[in-house]
């Protein structure tokens, strides 16, 4: 599991928070003061949002823990926080422009609620409160302890499949690399936001671990931050 946080706690996400449509582009205002457009031809081709996986990664393929010290210690894993000083999640800000929810395993879900609601002088709280919260869970139960959350109970390919159709904004999935894996044999992710850190941490679990199905991919587009993260989008190929 990962999360997005930094080790102080706080947010570095570069989060959409108004928008002003010119003509047939769409100006989004990020909360962190960062603006960009996106040409609303393009939101057309698509009627379904997309379910976006949006991941901090070392270079050796590690997702663990990149946010915090405490956040994720199995397997005796000892470099939690070791994304936090690239601050790279403020380059990426374009994968939440049309964000209309999160998707989440219980794991990254139980680590959010422990730390946002607390988070009361932080900005980004709030959005973290308000967004739709979607949690893939075998164990948890209905109600879900945190405002805004829907436990995706049942069949979870039919349950998210279902939940895409009625959704003309995305699904971002952050952290989750359990829910991640099981997703992509039916070909359900469909980008994958890699943050590519410029270090190798030797230990710790991988987003692409052994097992998961062949998947070629696309490469959308790409962006290097001034410490040297490469920001890939990468788009399946079916």
């Amino acid at each position: 599991m990962g999360s997005v946080g930094r080790g102080d706690g706080t947010f570095p996400l570069a989060i959409a928070s108004s928008e002003l449509r010119i003509g047939f582009r769409r100006v989004v205002a990020l909360a962190n003061g960062v603006a960009f457009d996106v040409p609303i031809q393009e939101e057309i081709k698509g009627l379904m949002g997309k379910v976006i996986a949006f991941i901090n990664l070392s270079l050796d393929g590690v997702m663990q823990a990149p946010g915090r010290p405490d956040e994720d210690t199995r397997g005796g894993f000892t470099h939690g926080g070791w994304a936090a000083p690239y601050a790279a999640m403020t380059s990426a800000g374009e994968a939440m422009a049309n964000v209309g929810g999160l998707l989440l395993g219980r794991r990254t879900y139980e680590d959010f609620y422990k730390v946002w609601p607390k988070r009361t002088d932080s900005p980004h709280s709030s959005f973290m409160d308000n967004i739709q919260k979607y949690v893939a869970s075998r164990t948890l139960k209905e109600p879900l302890p945190w405002q805004n959350s829907t436990l995706l109970s049942g069949d979870l390919v039919h349950a998210l499949t279902d939940l895409k159709k009625g959704q003309d904004r995305d699904l971002v999935i952050m952290g989750s690399g359990e829910l991640i894996r099981s997703l992509m044999p039916d070909n359900l992710i469909d980008e994958y936001v890699l943050l590519i850190h410029p270090l190798v941490l030797g230990q710790g679990h991988r987003l692409f671990a052994d097992g998961v199905p062949s998947t070629p991919l696309e490469l959308i587009r790409t962006k290097t931050t001034d410490k040297g993260v490469i920001a890939a989008t990468y788009r399946p190929i079916h």
